[in-house]
């Protein structure tokens, strides 16, 4: 074990994790029982599609902010549902999970679960380490894109076990409508089983239709679990991962938002400026929330950087109609505001249940741009409104607190391995930031990276975001690397796989958001060719390369 998990070690019992030792019998002796593991439990709770402007709005995250470690500079390795999820699971950037899309795209899958699964990655979960080391794993909530149901000779069968979680209680597809879905357990002999949650009737009451929303019963399922394991001698990791606050796929009743809140806190009817936002009023939010909304297009079309240096403008990419009116941006907004409510009493009841001695980590698989840079709505670019996430962090010996490092969810999981007193496996390509939880000013990543591979919608695509406007499958295959001066972006235009066609993006970050690309006035410049190495490097690379390009 390492000086710095030693150190850490001692700062969890100081900070109150509290050792089981022996257990007095009647009449004052002690009766040996079993030797205690000490090491703290953890807990992930993921999001999924949650923005930042979100995030000042819930009174149980700003407390976590205030109370914790909060991460300013945090981001996801690809905007994308599927190929993020894979990444923080695993450590790996998407070129080595080889999940590149959120469905198979084929009779050879690139993305999905089928990818996940074809790639060797189950074994490559940091659950795995953890439960080989005699971590209880549990894992509540969204898994990963086409893990679902099958349905064979007409009967419908659960999808297999995933290795590396001794408690898998995965709410599938269903799960994203808010009402009526399935969920997996595993029955005593280890198999998968199914469990399902109807959808109450119509002219059900609010609160009985609000027990059966989906992130209520995800967090009831996570209360359970760790009432379950609050006295165990063994430590527990448990991830928690929501449906919200993403898009709906289907109505599960008329009249519903595109984005579903709990009836609780949505606004009466004839009443938009009504419902529960949380900290602040539902009618004080507005579009200039949305940091670079609707900001013209025109000069940010990509530059082709041609031999001696020479620039020319690059075809633009950004070609789509802009469908997204105001009103309809305001109210989706509004919409995901109330949405992430029920999220916010999640973490309230979860904290509660696990008191100051557990690492609780907050974050998101990735964020969604509304009508920022004209784009209508979606996600999957490497701009901040969708790289972008929240990262805060409370728990025994963790100094409240701003935090500069950047920070990739790449790095969670060799982060938890630490934690849990164990060394990282070489195939990982992220880096612990544990010291920083309780050294604010440690030393840690100047540099971040994203990639991401175009795709057209499939069926079974569940985020072409129709209803907010957009489609993912405009944007390019990109890989980008951001410091804090700026973003560079290499795009390539072709679609196909073979081909490459690459034009470039430059920003930067003396505005809060990508206004312009300024690549053919700086691109020489040395910050920026720094940059353009580290892509290029990145571009393919191995874990040891990859660690090595963030610091």
């Amino acid at each position: 074990m390492s000086c710095g998990v030693l150190a850490l070690v001692a700062l969890v019992v100081l900070g109150g994790l509290t050792a089981k030792g022996p257990a007095a019998a009647p009449g004052g002796t002690t009766t040996a029982r079993q030797p205690v593991d000490d090491r703290p439990n953890i807990v992930l709770i993921l999001m999924d599609d949650f923005s930042m402007e979100l995030l000042s709005t819930m009174p149980e995250a700003q407390r976590m902010v205030r109370e914790g470690a909060s991460y300013r500079n945090s981001y996801v390795v690809d905007s994308l549902c599927c190929p993020s999820r894979a990444a923080l699971l695993t450590g790996q950037a998407p070129h080595q999970t080889g999940v590149l899309t959120n469905t198979r795209n084929g009779r050879r899958p690139v993305g999905g679960y089928p990818a996940f699964l074809a790639h060797d990655n189950p074994r490559k979960q940091f659950s795995v380490a953890l439960q080989a080391s005699g971590y209880t794993t549990g894992f509540i909530g969204k898994f990963l894109n086409v893990y679902d149901v099958r349905r064979v000779d007409g009967k419908i069968l659960p999808p297999p076990k995933v290795a590396g979680w001794d408690d898998w209680q995965a709410i599938l597809s269903g799960g994203y409508n808010g009402w009526g879905f399935r969920s997996t357990y595993l029955g005593e002999d280890g198999t998968v089983r199914l469990r399902d949650h109807p959808k109450p009737p119509r002219n059900a009451t609010h609160e009985d239709r609000d027990r059966s929303y989906a992130t209520n019963v995800t967090a009831d399922l996570a209360v359970r679990f760790l009432d379950d394991h609050r006295d165990d001698a063994s430590p527990y990791f448990l991830e928690i991962a929501t449906y919200g606050s993403h898009a709906q796929i289907r109505k599960a009743y008329p009249g519903s938002p595109a984005f579903p809140s709990a009836f609780q806190d949505r606004a009466r009817y004839g009443d938009p400026e009504g419902g529960n936002c949380g900290l602040k009023r539902c009618g004080s939010l507005s579009l200039r929330d949305l940091k670079g909304y609707n900001d013209p297009r025109d000069d940010n079309a990509p530059t082709y950087l041609r031999r001696g240096g020479r620039t020319v403008p690059a075809p633009a990419w950004r070609t789509n109609p802009i469908k997204l009116t105001d009103k309809s941006a305001l109210r989706h907004y509004r919409d995901r505001v109330q949405m992430v409510q029920s999220i916010d009493r999640l973490i309230a009841r979860v904290r509660r249940e696990v008191g100051p001695d557990t690492f609780v980590f907050l974050t998101s698989d990735n964020g969604i741009h509304l009508g920022q840079h004209q784009l209508n709505g979606g996600k999957g670019t490497p701009y901040d409104s969708d790289v972008r996430v929240p990262l805060a962090v409370v728990g025994p010996g963790v100094a409240p607190g701003g935090r500069a490092q950047f920070v990739s969810n790449i790095d969670l999981a060799p982060t938890f391995e630490e934690l849990a007193g164990l060394k990282s496996p070489g195939f990982r390509s992220g880096t612990s930031i544990a010291s920083s939880l309780r050294a604010p000013r440690a030393r840690g990543g100047r540099y971040v990276f994203f990639e991401h591979t175009w795709s057209k919608s499939r069926p079974g695509e569940f985020d072409p975001d129709k209803r907010t406007g957009g489609s993912t499958d405009i944007v390019p295959s990109y890989i980008a690397a951001r410091s804090a001066r700026g973003l560079l972006v290499r795009f390539d235009l072709d679609s196909s796989w073979r081909g490459t066609d690459y034009a470039w993006e430059l920003y930067r970050y003396d505005v809060p958001w990508e206004d312009r690309n300024v690549f053919a006035e700086d691109h020489a410049k040395p910050w920026v060719q720094d940059l353009k190495r580290r892509i290029e490097r990145f571009d393919g690379c191995r874990p040891a390369v990859c660690r090595a390009l963030s610091r």
